[in-house]
């Protein structure tokens, strides 16, 4: 969740507190705000418990990431030179490449998942393909589509 998607959900438990000071019922607090009951119970557990101060956001979630600003700026000119530069043999990244090369340079392991949290986080997504195979066999396609699959649509 992003910074701004925070704080907007701080401003609905933020208002919620102030309707649970009016002692107003779950169900309507729930439909006003456009959340689930179930949340304004357990907001209001926590409000009980601790006041309005008790349904601040608790910042962001996750781990802190493992490499630093400085150290990402360099992975992501590292990316820019592609998978040739680094020894491969085609010029496509995947993750397990993206995580040998941060183990390689900075010594810091990471999951496949991680490396795509991280990617992520740096402004990278994921891509198709702009080409197609060279094995593509356009007749054998056309082919199939006429003969096999008017059978498997039923």
């Amino acid at each position: 969740m992003n910074a701004a998607a925070r704080v907007r959900r701080e401003k609905v438990r933020v208002q919620a507190a102030t309707m649970f000071e009016e002692s107003k019922p779950t169900t309507q607090i729930a439909s006003e705000l456009r959340v689930s009951e179930k949340s304004v119970r357990e907001w209001r557990r926590k409000w009980v418990a601790g006041g309005a101060q008790a349904l601040a956001s608790a910042g962001s979630g996750g781990s802190d990431c493992k490499l630093s600003a400085d150290q990402q700026e360099e992975l992501a000119e590292m990316l820019d030179d592609g998978p040739l530069a680094h020894g491969w043999e085609d010029a496509r990244w995947t993750l397990a490449r993206v995580a040998e090369v941060i183990d390689r340079r900075f010594a810091v392991n990471y999951t496949l998942r991680g490396v795509s949290y991280l990617l992520h986080r740096m402004g990278y997504s994921q891509q198709v393909p702009t080409r197609r195979a060279v094995e593509r066999d356009p007749e054998a396609i056309a082919s199939w589509h006429r003969r096999r699959w008017p059978s498997v649509r039923g």
